[in-house]
């Protein structure tokens, strides 16, 4: 395999779609050695079939406002490999939404499944739609616009959407009863479902318990913890709210959260019930704002415009979207003395600020392990759909808490360079990629 011949003809492929491709490059360098070292991929065209998604849905969703205006978005589904179980990958409803962010995180999400050792596949969607601001009963007819396309594509054993950004358990209660309505059927067909009807316990905090589960074994390797640790934190939504939860749980003082208007510092520390409540309470407003926190806490400082990265913390979590972190942030934490970034978001570091975290030898989580998490708990709940039984809190947690250690183990495994310093986006991507890569080679060409 060579990397950029096979870069060179994507970019061709598909010309400007700047995620997908950074994605699929950062992937094929990490795996570019065993790949060779495996001629029965190259004789099987293994990685010309993975970078190309096996079919993609694109729709429009038409939709009538309250003041009765007829709006149209457009609506899509990646459905990139199913080789070890039915596509999984959340749907995103977002004005940034494009094919091209979709793709990149559909081909994520078939690594980030493949660690959990879970049978799942890689898929993605979602819409340009944005809640914000929309009455529940225009997000209603939305959903139900949206699903009606949708529902031809998905099931329990082909394709099980769950939430992302934009996307929570309204959201999730929406596209379920439609989809019920237009199957006819009770199952499993969507993750994150409301505790009345077949969710699981803590999916909400999954992503951000799993990656503090992760930073904490990153941590143990160099006989460190979260004890006594400071902690910033992007982002204030579920995934930010469960790693604020989990890390004060493990003893760290989280200081920062942010939002697309600044940041917050909070040097008595973000908690408390009323200070992780309040972290719900702003992000059901649906005002996508944090500024409002500065006002509850009085000890509480907003920076406008600025990203949480200023300050001097221990340990970094980017939990709120992709390229939030570039290479002036990442200088910024090496020269605060950071030890450890961990995403919690999908791609949130920019390859330059990845180059000078690796320089420098910090602790790195790359998103595909670190925040799997949240599709290790969906997998979970597909579990207990399929079983019609529920697990307790406990239950859940700690079955959680094992997957996260057994996806810390497999990048260790394959990460690990003979000066014992172990590269965890090259162990994440190549036990991923091993998996669904011998699975194809089981199946034949198809």
């Amino acid at each position: 395999m060579n990397v950029d011949k096979l870069m060179l003809q994507l970019e061709q492929k598909h010309p400007g779609e700047s995620e997908y491709l950074q994605a699929v490059r950062e992937v094929l360098e990490s795996i570019e050695e065993v790949y060779n070292q495996n001629p029965q991929f190259e004789a099987a065209g293994i990685i010309e079939r993975i970078v190309e998604p096996d079919r993609i849905l694109t729709f429009k969703v038409p939709w009538v406002g309250d003041d009765g205006k007829v709006n149209v978005n457009l609506g899509y589904r990646v459905q990139f490999n199913n080789a070890i179980g039915p596509y999984k990958g959340g749907l995103r409803f977002h004005p940034s939404v494009t094919l091209s962010g979709l793709k990149f995180l559909g081909f994520e999400q078939i690594f980030k499944n493949s660690l959990t050792t879970l049978p799942m596949g890689g898929g993605k969607g979602g819409s340009d739609f944005n809640p914000k601001g929309k009455s529940d009963a225009e997000v209603m007819r939305f959903c139900q616009s949206f699903m009606m396309e949708l529902w031809k594509l998905i099931g329990p054993e082909t394709d099980v959407p769950a939430g992302d950004i934009g996307v929570g358990g309204r959201e999730i209660g929406f596209l379920y009863g439609m989809y019920r309505k237009l199957a006819r059927e009770n199952t499993g067909v969507l993750t994150g479902k409301g505790g009345n009807w077949g969710g699981s316990l803590i999916r909400p905090e999954a992503t951000g318990f799993g990656n503090v589960y992760f930073a904490k074994e990153m941590l143990a390797t160099k006989g460190e913890s979260f004890e006594g640790k400071t902690v910033a934190i992007s982002g204030f939504g579920n995934v930010s709210w469960g790693a604020t939860m989990k890390a004060t749980e493990l003893g760290a003082k989280v200081v920062c959260i942010s939002g697309p208007d600044g940041y917050i510092y909070d040097p008595d520390g973000i908690n408390t019930e009323e200070k992780f409540n309040y972290m719900l309470e702003l992000r059901a407003s649906n005002n996508d704002i944090v500024k409002p926190y500065s006002y509850k806490f009085e000890n509480a400082q907003f920076f406008e415009g600025k990203k949480p990265w200023e300050q001097k913390v221990d340990i970094a979590l980017p939990c709120a979207i992709q390229n939030e972190l570039n290479e002036e942030d990442a200088k910024q934490l090496v020269a605060n003395g950071c030890i450890c970034i961990s995403e919690g978001a999908n791609m949130p570091c920019t390859p330059e600020a990845i180059e000078v975290i690796q320089e420098n030898k910090l602790l790195y989580g790359p998103g595909k392990a670190a925040n799997a998490g949240g599709v290790a708990t969906s997998g979970l709940e597909m579990s207990q759909n399929s079983m019609k039984l529920s697990w307790s809190r406990e239950e859940v947690d700690e079955k959680l808490h094992g997957i996260m250690c057994n996806i810390h183990e497999a990048c260790v495994k394959y990460g690990k360079d003979a000066d014992g310093h172990v590269d965890y986006v090259k162990g994440a991507n190549i036990a991923g990629f091993l998996k669904v890569a011998n699975a194809m080679l089981d199946q034949g060409v198809i």
